[in-house]
């Protein structure tokens, strides 16, 4: 496997954990950024651009990164807030007044970020074209009825997440979509390949890879790490909050449909190289060179806002234990980033994009082969090892 790129001195170990995930990980062609302090430290690629073809992996080549779009589109509320447009104590009624039915006076703004609005299923699923479709799902989330009582558990909104905070976001900024808002407010700045929704422009260029399925390596030895039957279960189980969750829209529509690509769903759908989230999240702790300026996004006061411990504990709809702050999944078992003080998102099937205050760290790992993993890849985190060691040989 010919690994493309570049690492600093001291940062080898990664190089060498790219090239292991290749040849005994499975992966068909993917990429790691990782910036330290702002400056880029490592910036590697390999392997072919769509996960069912040849054409080389290539600087600057996309993918769709699922899940890790949730840490992106979270930074947007934050920084409404940050700019006194949001108050994370409102009801979401208040903002959002049809939001109200069915139970709902009760949930705040924070709710939704920290995964206890209650709302994680949706008990009539849209189908693809609905789900498409910017009014449809706010008009199903805003129709249903909280499995439990808002902010007294948690558990992971895999799908309704973005629904409820684009929503969220088009009434305080008037009519302003998540998408809109990154591209103006964040990826423009920051000169980012980032987008939610993904330009008619870029999607002709041939900038975004295919992605698919691509089936878990056997462990030297032959033997398989398997889930744990409870979590096996409930993926299993029709009427589980995990298998309801997960199935808010029914079927999952292509993830390499043009259609889908250019559509808009702060949950599931955002496409950035790995660079892209390292220097997103790079921006989120401290200053990186933009287009015409330095840029940071996050205030201090904010950085600590999005990682400060929200949801601790079971997740009713992931059932193994989560940690969330504001938007963001916070470093444990089930996701493991480099210390305790990171915060960020995995994408269900491998990407990942995190920061860790701390160390100066910021990581983005992008891939066209889903896994079966939820949140923690094996593949991201036998960089994230290489990255701690890297900083430990340091």
């Amino acid at each position: 496997m010919d690994v493309h790129g570049t690492v600093a001195g001291g940062f080898e170990p990664v190089r060498d954990a790219f090239a292991r995930n290749f040849t005994a990980l499975g992966d068909r062609g993917a990429a790691v950024a990782v910036y330290r302090h702002g400056r880029k430290v490592v910036d590697l690629w390999g392997g072919t651009r769509d996960v069912d073809g040849t054409e080389p992996w290539r600087r600057g080549t996309a993918q769709v990164v699922r899940s890790a779009t949730k840490g992106v589109a979270a930074a947007v509320p934050l920084l409404l807030h940050q700019r006194g447009e949001l108050d994370l104590d409102a009801p979401v009624g208040e903002y959002w007044p049809e939001f109200k039915a069915h139970g709902k006076e009760r949930v705040l703004v924070r709710h939704v970020l920290n995964h206890r609005a209650g709302l994680p299923v949706l008990d009539r699923p849209l189908t693809p074209e609905e789900a498409l479709d910017p009014l449809r799902g706010p008009e199903a989330v805003a129709a249903q009825a909280p499995v439990w009582e808002p902010g007294t558990d948690h558990g992971y909104h895999a799908l309704t997440y973005g629904w409820l905070l684009d929503e969220l976001v088009r009434r305080v900024t008037g009519g302003r979509s998540t998408g809109e808002w990154i591209a103006d407010e964040i990826a423009g700045p920051l000169g980012l390949d980032l987008w939610l929704g993904l330009p008619a422009e870029e999607e002709s260029a041939g900038r975004v890879g295919r992605v698919g399925r691509v089936d878990d390596p056997e462990p030297s030895g032959g033997l398989r790490l398997r889930p744990k039957r409870s979590v096996t279960e409930a993926y299993e189980d029709p009427d589980s909050l995990t298998r309801r969750a997960f199935a808010a829209i029914t079927p999952f529509p292509d993830q390499n449909d043009p259609a889908y690509r250019a559509a808009a769903l702060p949950a599931t759908n955002g496409i950035a190289t790995a660079d892209a989230l390292a220097r997103f999240y790079a921006a989120l702790t401290g200053e990186v060179d933009g287009v015409t300026r330095r840029v940071r996004l996050f205030d201090p006061a904010t950085t600590e806002r999005a990682r400060a411990e929200e949801s601790a504990g079971p997740d009713r709809v992931l059932v193994v234990g989560t940690r969330f702050g504001l938007g963001y999944m916070l470093h444990g078992s089930a996701s493991p980033f480099l210390s305790p003080g990171s915060f960020g998102h995995p994408g269900r099937g491998g990407a990942l994009g995190f920061a860790d205050p701390e160390t100066g760290i910021s990581f983005g790992y992008v891939t066209n082969g889903f896994r079966r993993t939820v949140t923690a890849d094996p593949r991201a985190q036998a960089l994230v090892r290489a990255v701690r060691a890297s900083l430990d040989a340091g």
